[in-house]
C-alpha cells in the first residue's frame, strides 16, 4: 500500500473504492460534473492543494479530461500532480455495457495498471521517521459530543465552520479529513473554543 501526503481526487465513488485498496491517503471525489457547481468543494480542494498537494486521477475519456482541465484551471500547477491511466478498452464489471468511448475508467483497470500510472507520475510513498499519530475514531467524536447527542449536528457544523471545512462532510468523511489534514492541536483548540 502506498502512503501519500497528497490528497487524491477522482471522479466517483467506485474509483475511490478501487484506490482505497492500494493507497493510504485522503481520497475525494468530484461527483462527476458536480464539481462544476460545488463552490464549497472547489475552495476545499484549493486549500488541500496549497497545504499538501493534490493528485488528479480521472478516467481517460473526454469527460475525465473535461473534469481534469476544470480542476487545473483553478489550482496552481506547482500544487498539482497529474496521474494518467492508459487507454484500455472494455467495460467495468458492474456495468451492462461499456462507456460511450469504450474505455475503462479508474475503477475498471487493474491495481497494477494504477500502480504503474502513479510510478510514471513520480508519486512515491511517504517516508516518515515518526510513527503516525493514533487516529481519531467514531468513539472519539461521540465522546466529544460531535455525534450521537441531541445537539451534535449543530456542534459538528460549528466545528466544520471553525476549521474552514465543507459543511456537508459526513461524520465518516470528517474523521478522514481530521486524521489526514487537520493538525491534532488545531482540532482540540477548535473543540475547546466551541465549549467556551
Amino acid at each position: 500500500m502506498i502512503r501519500l501526503k497528497e490528497a487524491v481526487i477522482v471522479e466517483g465513488k467506485y474509483d475511490k473504492i478501487k484506490l482505497e485498496n492500494i493507497l493510504d491517503a485522503l481520497i475525494l471525489t468530484t461527483d462527476g460534473f458536480g464539481i462544476f457547481k460545488d463552490k464549497e468543494k472547489q475552495t476545499f480542494l484549493r486549500r488541500l492543494a496549497c497545504e499538501r498537494g493534490l493528485i488528479i486521477l480521472t478516467d481517460s475519456d473526454s469527460a475525465g479530461f473535461l473534469i481534469r482541465n476544470f480542476l487545473q484551471s483553478s489550482i496552481p500547477p506547482s500544487q498539482l500532480t497529474h496521474v494518467y491511466i492508459p487507454d484500455l478498452f472494455g467495460k467495468e464489471k458492474r456495468k451492462a455495457v461499456p462507456g460511450k468511448e469504450g474505455k475503462l475508467g479508474v475503477e475498471g483497470v487493474s491495481e497494477q495498471v494504477l500502480l504503474d500510472a502513479f510510478a510514471r507520475a513520480g508519486v512515491t510513498a511517504l517516508q516518515s521517521e515518526q510513527p503516525p499519530e493514533q487516529p481519531l475514531t467514531a468513539a472519539d467524536l461521540f465522546e466529544l459530543g460531535l455525534s450521537g447527542s441531541p445537539n451534535s449536528t449543530q456542534k459538528r457544523k460549528a466545528l466544520l465552520q471553525k476549521l474552514a471545512l465543507p459543511e456537508r462532510l459526513s461524520t465518516t468523511a470528517l474523521l478522514r479529513v481530521l486524521n489526514t489534514c487537520v493538525p491534532r492541536e488545531a482540532f482540540y483548540e477548535a473543540i475547546k473554543e466551541l465549549e467556551t
